[in-house]
């Protein structure tokens, strides 16, 4: 975060301390009725930028300026929780190729998701030319490796690594790559909301993702930058089948303490 500089306008600030009781890092005070910044050794959370009711702070480094909230926006609960409770790996698709504009929304979902300690370490891999020739190294790879594990496995027995094993002929596959579990993780989870709002189905290939990391030459055609790993894989299309019911869960296991 060294390329970014947090700068209060004396002109602007009215002293009201709000950026200074929002700031997780502390590193505002309020010194003759302006507020400061104490250093720029800071998460750059932008915390104080969003809280200024007179935008006198900004943030120096980004190609973009701060979106203005016009409208309060809230999700309704209710079909929030029925996304979640008919949401479904999806394996079959219709011969359907995803709009620019939506696959940009759904990598635009990613981009946004909030990191832990700021560290906006989340980055993706389109598979467009080269998706063919990665799934062949993954099933290559799979192939390999079935005969030990059927010794073990009777449901690996009963499976049959196709050509299309891992990308099940859909339209999309992006790659989330990070250094963090837990920020690339939670990219995917908004990746898979907008892509559920677009109608589209979505399959967590963590076959796929096992490959990627243990395959020398998936990681080379890939370029990992140095640091990160494959979190997970999203691929995405348009659905070929309709569930009609909720996946059945074990009842709530939870403690209030």
């Amino acid at each position: 975060m060294s390329n970014h500089v947090i700068s209060i306008s004396k002109d602007k600030c009215i002293g009201c301390s709000m950026c200074v009781k929002d700031c997780p890092a502390n590193n505002i005070r309020i010194k003759n009725k302006t507020a400061c910044i104490i250093s720029n050794d800071c998460v750059m959370c932008g915390h104080c930028t969003a809280v200024c009711p007179k935008g006198a702070v900004t943030i120096s480094g980004y190609e973009e300026q701060p979106a203005e909230k016009s409208r309060e926006v809230r999700l309704n609960p209710d079909d929030v929780l029925d996304t979640i409770r008919f949401r479904r790996t999806v394996r079959q698709f219709i011969d359907k190729e995803i709009p620019d504009s939506v696959l940009q929304q759904i990598l635009e979902a990613g981009r946004l998701t909030h990191t832990k300690k700021n560290m906006q370490d989340v980055s993706f891999f389109v598979l467009k030319k080269e998706k063919s020739n990665l799934e062949h190294l993954a099933v290559n790879l799979f192939r390999k490796l079935k005969p030990f594990v059927n010794l073990f496995s009777p449901m690996s027995r009963r499976v049959e690594i196709t050509d299309s094993f891992f990308f099940f002929n859909a339209p999309e596959v992006i790659v989330i790559v990070s250094s963090s579990s837990i920020n690339g993780a939670l990219a995917a989870q908004n990746m898979e909301f907008a892509a559920e709002a677009n109608g589209l189905g979505v399959l967590y290939s963590g076959f796929f993702t096992m490959a990627a990391n243990s395959s020398r030459k998936i990681k080379k055609i890939l370029d990992l930058p140095k640091g990160k790993k494959v979190i997970t894989t999203l691929v995405l299309g348009y659905p070929k089948v309709k569930y009609h019911r909720s996946a059945q869960r074990e009842k709530l296991n939870v403690k209030y303490l």
